[in-house]
């Protein structure tokens, strides 16, 4: 009979019982890839369980084959310890719990139970089906490191242990789901962290109360940071580089990395860490500095450009004389305003269909929006050449964004003036523009100010931002992060 309280069952030391268990739960009968695989260990009655496809078969044959040498006159006492130290394997632990038992062999590891103990080994001889690190996409630098983070976790881990080679680097690991059991790892190096945004950050981990988290980074994101989720501004940020992670860690921030996901979560971020490129720091300070001021124009543009415009055109009094040149010769036979709509919508369009293009046809699709779509709309009157230069002009302001969700942030804030400001005209514009700040000053990060260090104001810190100081002058860590360590190095 198995032992039971409050909480928990356990292992009963009858085979027969542990095995039907097992059985059961697992679904063996119907499940082609659970695998159960009967032995004599010293004369007793022993069973391997494990998942085909997350074991590796090597290790597993060496461990039956190290089972099989047991003798009968062996097992007669101490035999936990015995076998911990004759099986060749490095990762090895007793366990009871029925309920741990189970996780541990649908996460890849292999249980050895034998008749007698209450107690089963877990061998963690588990594989991942996983692809190479290699560099992300939407991350690329001219020069440095080509590898990105991948869907395992132990990987993920492995390329930061790279980097960081320090022992108070922390890798803490929390079970997440009712049914999914996803793995959550919590990142952070011990004496720089904020303690109190550690326990922040794990508390809200560990009170998310759901079924399962099959869309990963995102669900823990949704779960873990509250606010108004109607706010389209990413209260954290997503890297796949492990060289990014590493130096947010050395800053003092927390990274949360979830199993089956390439994307790690950065915590807390401000507005300016989404404008960031790792290129920046990849190049000379002089070349960097052009490189972010360039970007942070790209930025600016992609939000501005196309609601100034038709502010422009529609109020064409609004402008100097030396730039009556601005606004559509032509408007064509739809208003101007209604154009920029159309053409913000194709531009989603567009966009999306490129995701789900096969890569042999996106020259295709792109050769279709130039020629058909774009010329034929003009010879329509559908759309003036105007429109499609500035919203082309706002779509590379789009893609010179280094955050993706900071891109489509800014692209629904432009959207939002835009309207206002094909409404309202100037008072639209105005209003609409106070309020996207407005957004941008209320938003937090875990109790971080989003336009930190510009409000509230920290001369050190802005002038970090908008110049790319050398390496050897970055002396302090950013003060609103409260961290243990504050510099860097010494002055």
């Amino acid at each position: 009979m198995f032992k039971k309280n409050s909480d928990h069952i356990y292992l009963s030391n009858n085979y027969n019982d542990n095995l039907e268990l097992f059985s059961n739960e697992l679904g063996a009968e119907d499940n082609f890839d659970v695998i159960i695989r009967e032995l004599k260990v010293a004369g007793r009655k022993g069973a391997l369980i494990g998942i085909d496809g997350l074991i590796k078969d090597e290790d597993l044959l060496r461990i039956i084959q190290s089972l099989s040498a047991f003798k009968k006159e062996s097992l007669f006492s101490n035999t936990y310890q015995q076998l911990l130290e004759n099986i060749p394997y490095i990762e090895m632990e007793t366990e009871n719990q029925i309920d741990e038992l189970l996780y541990a062999v649908l996460s890849g590891s292999v249980l050895l139970i034998i008749d007698g103990l209450e107690e089963a080994f877990v061998i963690d001889a588990r594989t991942y089906p996983a692809r190479d690190p290699d560099e992300p996409d939407i991350e690329r630098v001219v020069r440095g490191s080509r590898d990105g983070f991948t869907e395992t976790l132990v990987y993920n881990t492995a390329l930061l242990r790279r980097r960081v080679r320090d022992p108070k680097l922390r890798i803490e690991l929390i079970n997440v789901g009712k049914r999914s059991k996803s793995d959550i790892a919590i990142c952070y190096i011990n004496d720089i962290a904020d303690q109190a945004l550690i326990e922040k950050v794990k508390d809200r981990i560990e009170q998310i109360q759901i079924d399962g988290i099959p869309m990963a980074e995102k669900s823990v994101e949704e779960l873990i940071v509250p606010g108004n989720i109607w706010n389209p501004f990413p209260k954290v940020r997503y890297t796949e580089r492990p060289d990014v992670g590493a130096f947010h860690l050395f800053e003092g921030h927390i990274l949360i990395m979830v199993d089956t996901s390439p994307s790690v979560m950065i915590a807390p971020v401000t507005y300016f860490h989404h404008v960031q490129h790792a290129e920046e720091y990849r190049q000379n300070p002089s070349v960097g500095l052009y490189i972010r001021w360039i970007r942070f124009l790209a930025v600016l543009a992609s939000v501005f450009v196309t609601p100034l415009w038709l502010l422009m055109a529609l109020a064409p009094e609004l402008l100097p004389d030396y730039l009556s040149f601005i606004g559509p010769e032509e408007v064509g036979n739809v208003p101007i305003f209604i154009q920029f709509l159309i053409a913000e919508l194709a531009l989603d369009l567009l966009r999306m269909s490129a995701i789900h293009t096969p890569s042999p046809l996106a020259t295709a699709l792109g050769i279709i929006a130039a020629i058909l779509i774009g010329e034929i709309a003009i010879d329509m009157g559908l759309l003036v050449p105007e429109v499609i230069l500035y919203t082309a002009i706002v779509a590379v302001g789009s893609y010179c964004t280094p955050s993706y969700e900071m891109a489509m942030a800014n692209r629904l804030m432009r959207l939002f003036i835009l309207i206002g400001t094909g409404l309202f005209l100037l008072p639209g514009f105005i209003v609409t523009t106070i309020i996207a700040i407005g957004v941008l000053l209320f938003t937090k990060s875990f109790n971080v100010p989003y336009l930190w260090p510009l409000i509230p104001f920290n001369y050190r810190a802005i002038k970090s931002i908008l110049v790319r100081s050398p390496v050897p002058v970055q002396n302090l860590r950013p003060e609103i992060l409260n961290t243990k360590d504050k510099s860097r190095q010494p002055k």
